[in-house]
């Protein structure tokens, strides 16, 4: 089932209600960073609200950079949270579509408590979901689980792209994330392609053919 209503302002409850209403008990949000960047893992997590979402939280996409990572700490205090990743080597070997799905995955596996309905951002469900489960388009501007899931998703995926700019200086990784910017084309100009690149996709892979 896809729903397809113009997003609130703020995310709200409002799905994760319905769903307890039905009798679900743990009613998770999952969503996941990372489908488009030229270099570095897809990475998703699950997060199932225990507690009362902290104010002002939002689809990633809409806060600052310091404003994710000052609701990190408090998401982590009221949600129950998996993380998982699929790597650089499964997305050539998968496609980015199936690394992504893998990685949801392994985000729910990670969970303290299976869930009985998933809440998931986007209209693409994975085929191994067996649960009751709604499709959101734009979710994370939608639902507080998967706002939540953003913002950890996000900050999480962010915080290791750094760490791998440290390791290889001169792409720009520390503030584009591996995505393809001017800064990024620049760095594979002059330093080539690392061990970290997607060389499935399609500007990596003309940048080996050539």
């Amino acid at each position: 089932m896809v729903h397809r209503t113009p997003p609130a302002l703020l995310p709200d409850d409002a799905h994760e209600r319905a769903a307890r209403d039905r009798g679900a008990r743990f009613v998770v949000g999952l969503d996941e960073v990372g489908r488009g960047p030229w270099a570095g893992p897809v990475v998703a997590c699950a997060a199932r609200l225990t507690g009362d979402a902290p104010a002002g939280l939002n689809d990633s996409k809409k806060l600052t950079a310091a404003r994710r990572e000052a609701l990190v700490p408090l998401l982590l205090a009221c949600c129950d949270v998996g993380f998982g990743e699929a790597s650089v080597e499964e997305i050539d070997t998968l496609n980015i579509r199936q690394a992504t799905h893998l990685a949801m995955r392994r985000a729910v596996a990670a969970l303290s408590h299976p869930p009985d309905h998933l809440l998931i951002d986007g209209n693409d469900c994975p085929a191994w979901v067996d649960c009751s489960h709604e499709l959101l388009i734009k979710g994370d501007g939608r639902s507080l689980s998967i706002a939540a899931a953003s913002v950890l998703a996000k900050t999480r995926r962010d915080q290791g792209m750094v760490s791998l700019a440290q390791q290889h200086p001169g792409y720009g990784w520390e503030t584009n994330a591996g995505y393809g910017t001017r800064s990024h084309q620049d760095g594979l100009l002059k330093h080539g392609v690392t061990q970290h690149h997607r060389r499935s996709f399609a500007p990596i892979r003309k940048i080996l053919c050539s």
